[in-house]
């Protein structure tokens, strides 16, 4: 007689707990619609529209995308910059709770800065699971501050540092360098231009004063 446990069980031991960003990794599609080519300039949007809701609440006036000969898709903004204080709850920085955690967009008690969580509201944090690195960094109140990200993951807590990597310009605001997970986005990891020039100038529309 057969003891080999029976695969179609479904007991206690059968669930399985997706941690952090895990199940933006495990299951992508279910974030960003697909992971072919489309995939990428929908993370690129939604690092964008973050950008875009400073612009429409009146705290940015640029908003710069640059797309890196080395892969790296970077955005650049001049508006107050993401918060880098802890929030109580999570004892851990504003930043890297937008970066870090599901949804976790709205406003924090750090300065009332929104994140609206982009086109279908998954915002910064699907990006960072869905990228091999990310760079960001913050400049608010005169100060420059960086944390970078390996699949989602800190590869340290946020820091203020004396000089930009990013080439980082603007006297305050938030910048955003991302390169796209091969391991993810197995088809190709550059962007649909059309796609991207034309979705550039609508949100250009947004934002024209």
């Amino acid at each position: 007689m057969s003891t080999k446990p029976d695969k179609s069980s479904y007991g206690a031991e059968s669930i399985v707990v997706l941690e952090g960003l895990e199940p933006v990794r495990k299951r992508p599609a279910m974030y960003i619609g697909t992971t072919s080519q489309y995939g990428i300039n929908h993370c690129l949007n939604e690092i964008i529209d973050n950008s875009i809701d400073e612009a429409l609440a009146g705290y940015c006036r640029n908003v710069e995308i640059r797309i890196e000969k080395n892969g790296y898709l970077t955005v650049f903004d001049d508006g107050r910059g993401i918060p880098i204080e802890k929030v109580p709850k999570y004892n851990i920085s504003a930043l890297e709770i937008v970066f870090t955690k599901l949804h976790a967009g709205g406003k924090f008690n750090v300065g009332a800065y929104k994140v609206s969580g982009g086109l279908h509201g998954v915002g910064a944090s699907v990006v960072n699971a869905l990228s091999s690195h990310i760079v960001v960094e913050v400049r608010r109140e005169g100060k420059l501050y960086r944390q970078e990200y390996k699949k989602g993951l800190p590869l340290y807590h946020v820091k203020e540092v004396k000089e930009s990597i990013l080439d980082f310009k603007y006297k305050q605001g938030t910048a955003v360098s991302f390169y796209p997970d091969k391991e993810i986005f197995k088809e190709t990891i550059e962007l649909n231009y059309n796609i991207f020039r034309k979705q550039v100038k609508e949100r250009a529309y947004l934002i024209n004063n």
